[in-house]
């Protein structure tokens, strides 16, 4: 490649001829099931489950993505610098100061007043430690296949530097997540706003964000909208009714990350043991732990079976934090059983528990094995730890149903590293089915019939994604 110039692939996975996804976005998305290679005769079970996974889209159901317009004008405030190290800036960051760099030479890396090139030689002397990580790996995996650089090096940081800029240009999403990538739709989580009105809402499909409906409440970010006047308990259920009556048609999902502050054990709190206490929040007195957390059970449970009466399927974070140095363990050991203590107490609200729960996966396995309500999403997972993922994915399809599990969700907030994290997810559901059927437990039939669904048509089935789409494409915003 010469001197930054930017490089778009040839699709890094097989392109199909009659290539059609759920979404439909680009028209080009690659290998729909119909056109994949089937098995050949004398074909090895890897070669064979190899080319069918490179030529199935995916669905993307958990992704942080700022609009394509945040980041074509830098004003997002989730842009540090707009340069390369927004790339390592989401999950990356925070191995940088696990392995040991100083707090001031991160803030110096990330900050906009750095130059580009320096800030390589802020991040080498501790590269050779993280580089090993799922987090890196997706990372210098992104960069060779949207910029033709084989890895970060002193000698290419300029060529990546002149590369960002000129990939980040209108249209790049598409081509980032659909030509390279091969992901026919993504699900966002926008951290921004509650719901995001993308200009384009059938690749972005959107969240509810629910974490300031039943964690708080957050007044500015969700009543001035619907410009209702809070006054009482009552008052914050229009405003939840509002959120779900105008964007429940259009939302493919309902999300909440609440477990980094708490539990998820939410009991099924009645309005009246509430309403004191969330008087006094409102108020500014003092509220007492246990009155704090009958109020965030009730309110969850108002925002669940509003989800449930729109349709839609209710995310939870379990397991790991994203971060560094804050991390209380025995909160994510009772993950699993909060999350069957939900199944149990709403068998009709379907229940999405992200990230494997790592990693304490196997217990949210055996949840998924017992109840109907109960599905697992793997965002997140291949880089945070892309063995532990493989044992998972093994682990589940020969324990629980197949068609309760997710296998992808970039779970970022660049676009560009989503690249890294679909190419190290393939690999790893490869190495996964291909595991199954040298250990005995598939046949290769088998496997390969299982690629479509884990990597799509459980998504497409749980998010109702056709009939949503075809919504998206006459939203009131566009």
């Amino acid at each position: 490649m010469g001197q930054g110039r930017t490089i778009f692939p040839r699709r890094a996975v097989i392109k199909s001829g009659a290539a059609a996804g759920a979404a439909g976005v680009l028209g080009g998305l690659p290998g729909a099931a119909s056109g994949a290679p089937e098995a050949r005769e004398g074909d090895d079970v890897y070669a064979s489950l190899r080319r069918r996974v490179d030529s199935t889209p995916l669905v993307d159901t958990h992704e942080h993505l700022i609009e394509e317009a945040g980041r074509l004008s830098g004003q997002s405030d989730h842009i540090k610098a707009d340069d390369w190290s927004f790339l390592v800036g989401h999950y990356l960051n925070s191995d940088m100061l696990t392995c040991g760099m100083p707090r001031a030479d991160h803030e110096a890396f990330f900050s906009p007043e750095t130059d580009p090139i320096r800030k390589w030689e802020l991040l080498e002397p501790y590269w050779p430690w993280i580089r090993n990580t799922g987090y890196a790996q997706a990372v210098e995996l992104a960069a060779k296949r949207l910029y033709g650089v084989e890895e970060l090096s002193r000698e290419t940081i300029g060529r990546v530097q002149d590369a960002y800029r000129q990939t980040v240009a209108p249209g790049f999403y598409g081509k980032v997540l659909g030509e390279v990538a091969g992901i026919e739709s993504c699900q966002v989580n926008s951290l921004e706003v509650p719901f995001s009105e993308s200009p384009q809402p059938t690749l972005l499909m959107q969240d509810i964000s629910i974490l300031g409906l039943h964690m708080g409440p957050d007044l500015d970010a969700y009543a001035k909208k619907p410009g209702i006047e809070v006054r009482d308990l009552s008052d914050w259920h229009r405003v939840v009714d509002w959120w779900f009556e105008s964007y429940g048609p259009y939302a493919v999902a309902v999300k909440s990350q609440a477990a980094y502050s708490r539990n998820i054990d939410f009991d099924d709190v009645p309005p009246e043991e509430a309403e004191g206490a969330f008087k006094k929040t409102l108020e500014g007195d003092p509220v007492t732990p246990a009155d704090e957390k009958r109020l965030q059970d009730h309110l969850f449970w108002y925002c669940a079976r509003r989800a449930t009466e729109h349709d839609l399927p209710v995310k939870i974070h379990t397991g790991y934090y994203a971060g560094d140095n804050y991390m209380p363990m025995g909160r994510l050991l009772g993950n699993a059983d909060a999350a069957s203590g939900l199944c149990r107490t709403a068998p009709d609200t379907r229940f999405v528990f992200m990230h494997i729960n790592y990693p304490f996966y196997e217990d949210l396995i055996a949840v998924a094995k017992h109840y109907t309500n109960c599905y697992v999403d793997m965002c997140w997972a291949w880089i945070l730890s892309p063995v532990a993922a493989n044992r998972f994915l093994k682990q589940y399809l020969v324990t629980a149903p197949a068609n309760k599990v997710l296998t992808f969700g970039g779970d970022y907030i660049p676009v560009e590293p989503v690249v890294g994290h679909a190419a190290l997810a393939r690999r790893g559901i490869t190495a996964a089915l291909t595991g199954l059927v040298d250990e005995g437990w598939l046949d290769r039939e088998g496997a390969l019939a299982l690629v479509d669904p884990i990597m799509r048509g459980n998504a497409r089935t749980l998010f109702d994604l056709e009939r949503k789409t075809a919504r998206l494409k006459t939203a009131p915003w566009l």
